[in-house]
């Protein structure tokens, strides 16, 4: 069987008219409609390579994971308290963000971070969430907020 191949361009039309359409429907309320996509990506290829129980090293995993597929160009963060802010450089799905912004939708979704949610909810059992989004540039500026450890009933 011959690979298929699909123009980026092509994907990230798709992608767009599927954001833009959940958007219609559910306006700000689509944002928590989508914290688990990409998870079948976070459990092949990001959790079986996270062996540190930090937040740092779990960054460190996703970006090399990122990078490697081509996916990203870069990420970079800033741990401050219980905000985690988080630059994400070169994403593939850049385009996306950016015809949507030009549309006057707020940007609701970004794979990688939610990659990183997953990462501290499924290996820190912290609580996390993504409360901003902001396309500058080449790059998307990304806010998480990280709660406290869950308590544990024994």
């Amino acid at each position: 069987m011959s690979e298929r191949r699909v123009s980026l361009d092509y994907l990230n039309s798709i992608v767009y008219d599927l954001e833009k359409a959940f958007w219609d429907e559910r306006g700000k309320g689509a944002r928590f409609r989508v914290t688990t996509v990409g998870r079948d990506y976070f459990l092949n290829k990001c959790l079986p390579r996270i062996q540190q129980r930090e937040i740092e090293p779990i960054i460190e995993v996703i970006q090399r994971v990122l990078k490697k597929d081509k996916l990203v160009a870069g990420v970079s963060h800033q741990w401050e308290d219980k905000l985690l802010r988080i630059q994400v450089r070169g994403c593939l799905h850049g385009p996306v963000e950016e015809r949507l912004v030009a549309k006057g939708v707020e940007p609701f979704t970004c794979v990688p971070a939610n990659l990183i949610v997953l990462a501290i909810e499924e290996v820190l059992d912290r609580p996390a969430e993504l409360a901003e989004i902001r396309v500058e540039g080449e790059a998307c500026n990304l806010l998480l907020v990280v709660f406290d450890a869950r308590p544990t009933f024994e």
